[in-house]
């Protein structure tokens, strides 16, 4: 895709600026990122893969904490939990008794590297520093909802993350989903419910102990 060629839609229903321009709409959104301490949210998450006709749909819900915690739990009981961990990112399979460690600090330069750099690192809350890790394909603005289309712009992080959505409220600055296209054509979207701004939030849920009798891997370390 060529990043210069943004499409500007008849009746002005739709806002594109150049990269180094934002929309007074996105600005005013990622000022109201800096109210943000804690944050949680049920979701519900489509999956859609080349290989399957239907996508695949999965209740959870996520608690975040400023500036880059997180805890996604898919699945009631959680069949799946993904945790910024303070020593990495862990996915825990409860059925299995699994657990899959990556680690932000031993990883060599390449595409993974990268592409949890993002994670690590959180939604940027200042224009700057949006600029400085993604490129603006498109912004855009309709009866009170707003989406930002970005890229991230290192080339490793691009070549797993293609492009990134981001959909909000323009009212009340509240985030209503995001969007992932994966380099393999499938993709991952995230439609948020139930928001509960700046709650009270166990410091243990981004800490979690893992049971003896759980297997850890490591997928990425080099052997």
């Amino acid at each position: 895709m060529n990043l210069a060629r943004i499409s500007l839609l008849l009746l002005g229903l739709t806002l594109s600026l150049p990269a180094a321009e934002l929309n007074p709409a996105v600005a005013s959104w990622l000022a109201a990122q800096t109210n943000i301490q804690t944050w949680s949210a049920d979701f519900v998450q489509t999956r859609t893969l080349k290989s399957l006709v239907d996508p695949l749909t999965t209740t959870g819900h996520l608690w975040f904490a400023e500036p880059s915690r997180f805890r996604w739990e898919l699945g009631h009981p959680a069949q799946t939990i993904a945790v910024r961990a303070p020593e990495g990112l862990l996915v825990i399979y409860p059925r299995l008794k699994r657990v899959e460690k990556f680690s932000l600090t031993g990883l060599q330069t390449g595409p993974w590297r990268d592409a949890l750099a993002l994670l690590d690192t959180g939604f940027p809350r200042r224009a700057e520093d949006l600029q400085k890790q993604y490129n603006i394909v498109s912004q855009t603005v309709k009866d009170g909802a707003g989406e930002l289309v970005l890229q991230p712009k290192s080339a490793a992080a691009q070549r797993m993350i293609p492009q990134l959505k981001i959909q909000f409220d323009t009212g009340n600055s509240s985030l209503r989903g995001t969007e992932l296209q994966l380099a393999d054509g499938s993709s991952m979207r995230n439609e948020f419910q139930n928001p509960v701004l700046n709650p009270p939030i166990d410091p243990q849920l981004f800490a979690p102990i893992i049971p003896s009798d759980y297997k850890v891997v490591e997928p990425l370390k080099k052997r």
